[in-house]
Order: C-alpha cells, then sequence, then structure tokens
C-alpha cells in the first residue's frame, strides 16, 4: 500500500482492521500489527519493533490507537 491514500481511503483502511475485535475507533496492539504486516509490509524489517511503534502512535496511552494517531503514523512514513 502507498501511504499516498486519500483521508477516505485512509479511514477505510483504518476501520477494516479496528472492526476486527473490541471497539471498531480503535487498533489494539494485534489489529496494528496486522495492519501493519499487510498494509505495509517492510515496515516493521530491521530495528522497528511493534512494541515500540505501538507506544509511540499511542500518544494518550490508552493502550489502543485511534484513527487521529493512525494518520500522524502514514504521514510520517510517507515523507
Amino acid at each position: 500500500m502507498s501511504a499516498k491514500k486519500s483521508p477516505e481511503e485512509l479511514k477505510g483502511i483504518f476501520e477494516k482492521y479496528a472492526a476486527k475485535e473490541g471497539d471498531p475507533d480503535q487498533l489494539s496492539k494485534d489489529e496494528l500489527r496486522l495492519l501493519i504486516q499487510t498494509e505495509f509490509p517492510n515496515l516493521l524489517k530491521g530495528s522497528s519493533n511493534l512494541d515500540d511503534l505501538f507506544r509511540e502512535l499511542d500518544k494518550n496511552g490508552d493502550g489502543e490507537v485511534s484513527f487521529e494517531e493512525f494518520q500522524v503514523f502514514v504521514k510520517k512514513i510517507s515523507q
């Protein structure tokens, strides 16, 4: 997946994975892992690991990633 997606496309991708368990407006760590493995397969290769990425994205510390937090991630990797 290219990070150059419209906000509507990004929202659709986010919702597809967030709806797999629990809150459909939040990504759990497992949902985030699946999203990254499927949509950004090269992202976690090398020094990046999911725990670090999850902590970085979960700005409010609630244990889940909101769409707003996800958008920051997409913007960061698209630069």
